[in-house]
């Protein structure tokens, strides 16, 4: 898989949803940025104001948001998440 999409996650240091999200992007070998919101309250503001939503984590594609964990995993299940990084549709 050749990733054309730009990964974020925002993340919080104690959160196991967190580790788990890091750990499915890390087993698919894609290359993601982290904000620590523990480490910048300015970055949970940010996160807030892009998601809607204030639970960690959540992880943008191409600027878009996914949701958090279980939304990942799904979209990984579903193939549909190989698709948003390379930007493929299904045949």
């Amino acid at each position: 898989m050749t990733q054309t999409a730009d990964v974020e996650v925002y993340f919080s240091t104690f959160c196991p949803f967190c580790r788990w999200a890091k750990a499915l992007l890390d087993r698919k070998q894609i290359e993601y940025t982290l904000y620590n919101i523990d480490q910048d309250p300015s970055r949970r503001r940010e996160m807030t104001q892009r998601s809607q939503r204030t639970s960690v984590p959540q992880i943008f594609i191409d600027q878009q948001p996914i949701g958090g964990f279980d939304e990942l995993s799904t979209l990984d299940r579903s193939g549909q998440l190989d698709q948003l990084l390379t930007g493929t549709t299904p045949h």
